[in-house]
């Protein structure tokens, strides 16, 4: 049984990884609480010249404390890695709903913009941009409460108020004049990717979307869209007010507030007093420290030689509540990030299964134990496309392949995974009975 600690908090499995961070599923020992924990290892950090960046992403994350955004607990470190221990938020993206559910009702969507409105209010309260607002940041509570996350590409105040200069968030969701490279105010250009996100919310779709970038960024920069006939005209008046291409007209947060259509049903929401925020331990999580502050009592259950173990606590926080059948039913979650799939085959075969079918969806193969990263070419020709592989066993001779995005477009991740199942349908297990927690737990103990 694998048992690997980071300080008081016993690590589980990665929930999420990109190029410079894992996100792992971490339990505090001494509350029983569940977190996510962002590794970052400091030789990429300083590789990538990202010490300044992730410094800012500690600070803003200690600054911007709301109930709407995921909160951050503390900052730890051993002298090769760092640790953000953040809230576990369990009810997934907002992305994976509408990817679902399609567009949601207006009354819904309008519950979901004040939650986000009122967050970013808070983070230009406190002068912090957040530059990159899209439903993919934006997570969901187990009530149903948005939360904002993601805060890498955020901006600081400037000395002077000052303009900011540098592009970036995601093409569909940015502001035109963060496109004109004449700098730009960090809140008008939030106020744009909320009115995308109230846009997408109840349309299901892009108000700006094109195969080349050109041809998008012209739209975006006219503001060419029209919203479909569903809208109420409220709501069809503020999202036009929002996707202003003029950012010195476009509508303020408190124009927001103000209106009509968005005041129906409004809650202020209510939090404590503001805390008195010390950002002076920040600078000692980059300092040396003692080494092997990172316990791992056991690399591997069996010496090395094969998959890890999840355990039965790890399997749980994989669902809702306890009911496990949809670990074993690979159609049940295409609309996520992170899927997985059951397999009664040996965990080399399925390795070597896997290598064969990614080979012949043109990706690069790199295996390494039982964790393999497939790499390509994006689709829209745009940037990289990475998933990567890991295999557990959940009971004897009982594999689950965690399948997770690491790299490109949600929507493109959701084609790959199902042209995928395809290729590798000779090996998913697909029991004929319906299969529960109970009896994988008789499984397990037979």
């Amino acid at each position: 049984m694998v048992t690997r600690k980071v300080g008081k908090y016993e690590v589980g499995r990665t929930l999420g990884e990109g190029t410079f961070a894992k996100v792992k599923f971490a339990r505090n020992s001494e509350s029983g609480d569940s977190v996510a924990m962002k590794v970052m290892a400091k030789s990429t950090i300083l590789k990538h010249k990202m010490v300044d960046q992730i410094k800012r992403e500690i600070s803003i994350m200690k600054i911007v404390r709301h109930p709407n955004i995921v909160r951050l607990h503390e900052v730890l470190a051993s002298q090769t890695k760092i640790y953000i221990i953040l809230e576990f938020v369990s009810g997934g993206e907002l992305f994976d709903k509408i990817a679902r559910d399609g567009r949601i009702s207006e009354n819904e969507s309008r519950r979901y913009f004040q939650q986000l409105i009122d967050a970013v209010a808070h983070c230009h309260s406190k002068g912090v941009y957040h530059r990159d607002l899209k439903p993919e940041n934006l997570l969901l509570d187990s009530y149903g409460n948005l939360k904002v996350s993601d805060f890498g590409l955020s901006a600081l105040p400037m000395e002077g108020g000052g303009l900011l200069h540098t592009i970036c968030g995601t093409p569909n969701y940015v502001a035109p004049e963060v496109l004109s490279y004449r700098g730009y105010d960090g809140a008008a250009a939030d106020i744009w990717s909320c009115g995308v996100i109230l846009f997408v919310l109840m349309a299901g779709y892009l108000p700006f979307q094109e195969v080349d970038l050109p041809t998008l960024y012209r739209k975006i920069s006219a503001a060419e869209f029209s919203c479909p006939f569903w809208f109420s005209p409220g709501a069809n008046s503020l999202v036009h007010k929002i996707l202003d291409p003029n950012p010195t007209t476009r509508i303020t947060i408190e124009g927001i507030k103000k209106d009509r259509w968005f005041r129906k049903n409004y809650v202020t929401v209510k939090y404590g007093e503001a805390e008195e925020v010390n950002l002076d331990d920040i600078r000692a999580v980059f300092d040396d420290i003692e080494d092997q502050f990172v316990a791992e009592r056991s690399e591997r259950n069996n010496g090395g030689g094969g998959p890890l173990v999840m355990n039965a606590f790890e399997m749980i926080t994989l669902s809702q509540g306890l009911n496990l059948s949809a670990l074993f039913d690979p159609r049940q979650d295409f609309v996520k990030r992170q899927t997985r799939f059951v397999s009664r085959k040996p965990a080399k075969e399925i390795i070597a299964t896997i290598e064969s079918a990614a080979e012949t969806m043109g990706l690069k193969v790199h295996t390494r134990h039982y964790k393999t990263r497939l790499e390509g070419v994006s689709p829209n020709k745009f940037g990289q496309f990475a998933v990567v592989l890991e295999i557990y066993e959940v009971a004897p001779a009982l594999f689950m392949v965690d399948v997770r995005k690491a790299a490109g477009d949600t929507l493109e991740y959701h084609k790959f995974y199902k042209d995928f199942c395809v290729r590798m349908e000779n090996i998913i297990w697909k029991p004929t009975k319906g299969v529960g927690d109970s009896s994988l737990l008789r499984t397990r103990s037979s």
